[in-house]
């Protein structure tokens, strides 16, 4: 449903996105991450017609963002990380104004409000003025907008940013029942633990360019064999990273505070030989742990937080 194929975008001799490519299949829920900066944002107004590539192209439920827009926008929803309501209108009438202005007839236009309006669950402050609503409210509000032309394919650009536990909760609720009804979703969010919740597959991208695509499970198996570990100490830090580094067999060094994130490769003795001559050089270490390979970890390997 959605494909991106060596997309770049460049601004000057700035490098935002670098000749990306993945696939999001038909019905996924597919999560797109990566540190601040890292172009994902770029990416994802490129494939909602908002900005035009440099090189490659995004094609949506077979539609090219560059050779016909206004065929990709009847197909898709898009949602931006920031969007603002009219605060002197109801919701119903800030829902009936965008259903005019994506062509929906007026005979069609009650019954399209009525059908968003439960599905979001906002019926019940249909007639309450749009700009009084809570933050979880008014995301909800948004996400209406967007489906109001029954689109195949949405791109939501974090769309839980802000919201309160039981919110996102909710949001995710929405999500899934979106793809029980046969969307195909891509969203954007910066919270690990909800996508690998909802999200069946995920491009993780650093610098311009996705480092790993596809299912979860695959990109699990990729990295097999290698292992990430995290040493706690009660100071120099520095000196751990300096020891693991010249190790030759740790990689992927990352200091955090009093932590050290670390790759290795091998069993369990080499970790133990690291700390060894860790503690030999009086470095105070308080403990080691392995990190599991959930979402989270999965990004904390194949990245280093680095923006282009």
């Amino acid at each position: 449903m959605i494909e991106v194929r060596e997309l770049e975008k460049s601004y000057g001799e700035h490098h935002a996105v670098r000749g990306i490519s993945f696939t999001v299949e038909k019905g996924d829920i597919f999560g797109f991450i990566g540190p601040n900066g890292a172009g994902k944002t770029t990416t994802i107004r490129i494939a909602a017609t908002l900005l035009d590539a440099s090189g490659g192209d995004v094609r949506i439920a077979g539609h090219s963002v560059t050779e016909a827009p206004y065929a990709v926008r009847r197909v898709l929803g898009y949602m931006p990380d920031l969007f603002n309501v009219y605060d002197g209108i109801t919701v119903r009438e800030y829902l009936d104004f965008f259903a005019a202005a994506n062509g929906l007839h007026r005979r069609d236009r009650a019954r399209t409000l009525d059908a968003v309006l439960d599905l979001t669950d906002l019926r019940g402050v249909a007639e309450r003025l749009s700009g009084g609503l809570s933050k979880g409210m008014k995301q909800r509000l948004c996400l209406a907008r967007t489906l109001l032309h029954d689109p195949q394919v949405l791109v939501l650009d974090e769309p839980a940013s802000g919201l309160d536990p039981r919110a996102r909760i909710e949001f995710r609720a929405l999500l899934k029942e979106l793809r029980t009804m046969g969307k195909t979703i891509l969203l954007s969010s910066h919270i690990l633990t909800e996508l690998s919740d909802v999200c069946n597959a995920v491009a993780i991208m650093e610098k311009g360019r996705v480092v790993a695509a596809g299912a979860i499970e695959s990109i699990r198996d990729q990295l097999q064999g290698k292992r990430c570990f995290v040493l706690t100490v009660l100071d120099r830090a520095d000196e751990a990273c300096r020891i693991l580094e010249a190790s030759g067999s740790a990689s992927r060094v990352q200091r955090q505070d009093l932590s050290v994130r670390f790759q290795l490769e091998g069993e369990l003795p080499k970790a133990a030989e690291l700390v060894k001559a860790i503690c030999a050089a009086d470095v105070p270490v308080v403990g080691l742990r392995e990190e599991s390979a959930n979402l989270e970890g999965l990004f904390m390997q194949l990245t280093r937080g680095e923006v282009v």
